[in-house]
């Protein structure tokens, strides 16, 4: 008779490692905090200045980029990061929520009430810079949290990401608006944007965690499932992470 084989996945980072990547984490959030900071002070007196929708609605993004990554500072700087996580991803939807309701407000009444912005040179510059970093950041931030098995520093990394698409969709707005009078190009492709924000936001919500290591990685089986150590799942995620929500509901 043939039993089922039973592999045994790693179980994760070693201590050793675990606080390396803790540190890195909460170093990578330190930069995205201060530069969030920077960005939004900048962004917010440009807006003013131009009259633009666009770099203040970027500018109040930043303020919610730095409630995010201080959710993930909070959370790592406890003596036990994981009992803090559920509470962290909950203030990271909440800031999507909040990001995805602003832009849509803004961006419709920006297409409705016709309003032309000014050209920015400082606006331009601040997206260029800004579309240049932010991929960086994110991408250090999740190869982290993943490692680690945080989902709440992958999901603050998608913030992060977000941003990045912000970035674009300002650069682009302002260049069109600047060189063809387009002002309704912005407010269209921030609507994409607040539509990709309430995904994350759900997703962050229900506490989703593909791709995320989790922290002692169960025993797999290669029954024929489909599942089997040697497989990725659905979300084509390394053996032992799980794409279901960790709420039971």
């Amino acid at each position: 008779m043939n039993l089922p084989l039973i592999n045994r996945t790693p179980a994760g980072p070693s201590p050793a490692r675990r606080r390396v990547l803790a540190r890195r984490v909460r170093l990578l959030v330190a930069a995205t905090i201060t530069y969030n900071v920077i960005e939004a002070v900048v962004a917010i007196t440009a807006g003013r200045i131009a009259s633009s929708t666009a770099l203040i609605g970027f500018g109040l993004d930043s303020v919610i980029e730095v409630s995010s990554a201080a959710a993930v500072a909070w959370q790592f700087a406890g003596r036990d990061p994981e009992n803090r996580e559920r509470v962290a991803l909950r203030i990271i939807a909440v800031s999507f929520f909040a990001l995805a309701a602003y832009v849509t407000v803004e961006s419709v009444r920006a297409l409705v009430g016709g309003a032309e912005a000014e050209h920015s040179s400082v606006g331009l510059v601040l997206a260029a810079l800004s579309l240049a970093i932010m991929p960086v950041l994110s991408y250090a931030q999740r190869r982290a949290g993943r490692e680690l098995g945080s989902r709440s520093a992958v999901a603050d990394s998608k913030q992060t990401l977000l941003c990045t698409y912000l970035s674009a969709v300002l650069l682009v707005g302002l260049a069109l608006n600047s060189l063809f009078g387009w002002s309704w190009a912005d407010p269209v492709a921030a609507l994409v944007i607040a539509a990709v924000a309430v995904k994350e936001g759900r997703e962050a919500w229900r506490g989703d965690s593909c791709c995320a290591v989790p922290l002692t990685a169960p025993l797999a089986d290669s029954t024929g499932d489909g599942h089997g150590a040697g497989e990725g799942d659905a979300c084509g995620c390394r053996p032992g992470c799980s794409c279901r929500s960790t709420d039971p509901r």
